[in-house]
């Protein structure tokens, strides 16, 4: 083969490994695009509660809790069952007596294969009040689980509403950072091409390299925190994978309640503490186990009083012990009847059981006034720390518009020549660092909307 064929060759070979490069770098490409997730905050807490595990295993708890009720209270009802046995004995003597003038008659035959059947009906239908107390506690259990489920559900929802907002302020620091090390780098080019000329003294070029490298760090970190803020959102919301998430929000200005004196701003948060007292599903999950405790002492306590219980039955045996004399053969009979049992002295264990049971009663009771009183100071603190998030939006603003407005006029004396390239690219600095501030007092003013939401039991 000669060269010139070799060649050309050797040229179709390296474009056909450049195509299959591309075609890989674009698939590649494209697989990115796919892997990023784009999110609403509601999308973000609707995926949340459809995949926790926690409130899967709660939701368990409650199925359970209402099985116990059930339970309960089918022990109120009568049973009846099915029964039957099959017994060897041993063979023994015949016994039979031989009347005068009579036939000879066996009263106690040898059988030594017995089979019994048996149907079974047992009716507690007197227990003192012990049933009905057991199912009050079983029905109260039940609806504290499903307080616990409520809880559990608002919680996870304030969890992703602020990993949500984290996600944003990170993601916003980060394209701050980027876009403050593309000046910075502009700015040493450009310091560099003056020294160069011998223009500016090299301190000034080496100020600039300092804060380019400090920038960067900074770049890093925030980066290193956005995408902490990517994991622990997609372990939130249960979703697998790796790539980006993109929230998709906007930070606006939360509304506010002004034109109002000290009286009345009391009385309203006097109103928000009541209503959230009353509508906590913590303290609602207390108050059903301080039910359920009361109950449980009355179950107990009932233990002291008389039981009746209405049995009764038929049976299909072979041979039929209630039949005389015994034969080897299938008889059925039937029996009814009443027991009653009563207590008299059980060495203090129904005592001690009541006691134990009153008990945590008394200590759930208590869990619940330390409850309200939590709950009045956690109503307090997210209204001050809501309070405080709208003031630092302002001041916030405000830093912007100073920050832009000391950025301008450094830019015209850079023209003019009165100040430094360190001067402009302080100024640019300090207009992106206000920018980043106003967005994370924005998203920290959603985070506490939501908090006080979650303390008002919303």
């Amino acid at each position: 083969m000669s060269t010139k064929r070799r060649s050309r060759f050797a040229v179709r070979g390296w474009r056909l490994v450049a195509c299959v490069l591309g075609i890989v770098a674009l698939s590649a490409r494209a697989a990115a695009q796919e892997a990023t997730l784009r999110l609403t905050l509601d999308e973000a807490i609707a995926q949340g509660l459809a995949n926790s595990l926690r409130l899967a295993e709660l939701q368990a708890r409650q199925d359970a809790a209402q099985a116990a009720q059930a339970g309960r209270g089918a022990a109120q009802r009568p049973s009846l069952a099915l029964q039957g046995g099959y017994s060897r004995t041993n063979h023994v003597e015949e016994f039979a007596i031989a009347p005068p003038g009579a036939p000879r008659q066996v009263v106690y035959p040898d059988i030594p294969d017995n089979v019994r059947s048996r149907i079974d009906l047992q009716w507690l239908f007197y227990s003192g009040g012990r049933l009905d107390a057991l199912e009050r506690a079983a029905r109260a259990e039940r609806e504290a689980t499903g307080e616990d489920l409520a809880a559990a559900r608002a919680d996870l929802r304030l969890e992703i509403t602020r990993t949500f907002w984290t996600l944003v302020t990170a993601r916003e620091a980060e394209r701050v950072f980027g876009r403050s090390l593309e000046s910075i780098a502009a700015y040493v080019r450009d310091l560099r091409a003056r020294l160069d000329q011998g223009l500016i003294p090299p301190n000034e070029l080496l100020s600039a390299e300092a804060q380019q490298s400090r920038q960067r760090v900074a770049s890093i970190e925030a980066t290193n925190a956005r995408q902490i803020a990517d994991a622990d959102l997609r372990r939130l919301i249960g979703t697998a994978g790796f790539g980006p998430i993109e929230p998709i929000a906007a930070l606006e200005l939360p509304s506010t309640e002004s034109g109002q004196g000290a009286a009345a701003v009391a009385a309203n948060l006097e109103r928000m503490i009541a209503n959230a007292i009353a509508q906590r599903p913590e303290r609602r999950a207390l108050t059903d186990r301080v039910d359920a405790a009361r109950a449980r002492a009355e179950a107990t306590k009932a233990g002291l009083r008389p039981q009746l219980a209405f049995t009764g039955g038929y049976d299909y045996a072979r041979p039929n012990p209630h039949i005389f004399p015994r034969q080897g053969r299938w008889d059925d009979s039937w029996d009814v009847g009443v027991n009653a049992s009563w207590t008299l002295w059980d060495g203090g264990r129904t005592r001690a059981e009541r006691a134990e049971a009153e008990a945590i009663g008394r200590a759930a009771q208590s869990r619940v006034g330390d409850f309200d009183r939590q709950v009045t100071f956690e109503v307090r603190q997210r209204q001050l720390e809501l309070d405080s998030s709208r003031a630092a939006i302002v001041a916030a603003s405000d830093g912007v518009r100073a920050a832009i407005e000391a950025q301008r006029v450094l830019g015209e004396r850079f023209k003019a020549g009165v100040a430094t390239n360190t001067e402009v690219l302080d100024a640019q600095t300090a207009a992106l660092q206000a920018e980043l501030d106003r967005t994370r007092a924005l998203a920290n003013a959603r985070i506490a909307e939501a908090r006080l939401a979650r303390a008002l039991g919303k």
